[in-house]
């Protein structure tokens, strides 16, 4: 598996409404027929600080399984993201 790409709730919403608009209705509403098409899975993601008792990070997650795909995609959406998290 490659590394996540992470985009925030705002971002992911862009995002999501754009892949409706390029693909399939059923690439977007079928987890596996998004990591078959697009290469990828999105998940919700939160860290807990204990000390502070506040949330972290609450983003989006992109798990990508084939990095030609990821790859492709960052070309082609790249637009929807921010730099430091494309590293």
């Amino acid at each position: 598996m490659t590394r996540p790409v992470e985009i925030s709730h705002s971002g992911w919403g862009r995002l999501y409404q754009q892949l409706r608009q390029d693909c399939p209705s059923s690439v977007t509403l079928i987890r596996h027929k998004m990591k078959e098409k697009l290469g990828f899975v999105p998940r919700e993601y939160r860290d807990w600080d204990n000390e502070n008792l506040k949330w972290r990070k609450n983003c989006v997650m992109l798990d990508f399984y084939d990095e030609k795909k990821r790859t492709f995609f960052l070309m082609k959406y790249s637009h929807f993201f921010d730099e430091k998290n494309l590293q």
